[in-house]
């Protein structure tokens, strides 16, 4: 069984100085330990209705986010600096 937590976030560059790099999405942290802890760890859910898969990651700083492709932002209909809808569950091996 699975735990499922929601949220809203803004997707960002995980580098700011790398226009074309990976895009996030904060995982706000009361849902950080529903979802495992802060590790890394393979996800799936939703981002504004449409599915995704991705791998969360540590933030500098003590945060913690999940990877967004570029094909899931096009799916959701989102892009680097809209706020998204987001549902996610761990995946389990």
């Amino acid at each position: 069984m699975s735990t499922t937590v929601e949220f809203s976030g803004t997707v960002r560059r995980w580098d700011p100085g790398k226009p074309g790099g990976l895009a996030v999405v904060d995982v706000p942290a009361d849902c950080v330990q529903q979802l495992g802890g802060r590790k890394q760890q393979r996800v799936a859910g939703t981002l504004n209705g449409a599915e995704f898969a991705g791998s969360t990651m540590l933030v500098a700083g003590g945060g913690f986010c999940v990877g967004v492709s570029k094909a899931a932002l096009k799916a959701a209909q989102a892009a680097v600096g809209d706020e998204v809808r987001v549902v996610l569950r761990r995946e389990h091996p």
